[in-house]
């Protein structure tokens, strides 16, 4: 299984981006059962989570990302997206997709890079 990233980019204060994650070879079963989403990790900071896809369907955000960040998903595509909005250069991070299964196995996608100016 692999989780295939892309995105990454560099935006101005106030714009937008979308980033994208496929879980290639993930049975589609697997992939509509797991928890899955985005965790973040800025230079000199642990990772954080962004926005996921928690047991149940719930979704759930990081308080720094409310109203501005969407995340949502196609599981025909075993895709899920992050739309991002209104961006600060606080968000500058790299982002990873993260999935965990119904068997508690675990995995990362490669990170991509986003870059917002001031």
């Amino acid at each position: 299984v692999q989780l295939q990233a892309s995105g990454a980019g560099l935006v101005q204060a106030g714009g937008s981006l979308r980033l994208s994650c496929r879980a290639s070879r993930m049975i589609l079963s697997t992939f509509s059962s797991s928890v899955k989403g985005w965790y973040r990790q800025a230079p000199g900071k642990q990772r954080e989570l962004v926005a996921e896809f928690s047991t149940g369907g719930s979704i759930n955000y990081a308080d720094s990302v409310k109203g501005r960040f969407t995340i949502s998903k196609d599981n025909t595509k075993k895709t899920i997206y992050l739309q991002m909005s209104s961006l600060k250069p606080e968000d500058t991070a790299v982002y990873y997709c993260h999935t965990v299964t119904s068997a508690r196995t675990e995995y990362w996608g490669q990170g991509t890079l986003v870059t917002v100016s001031s």
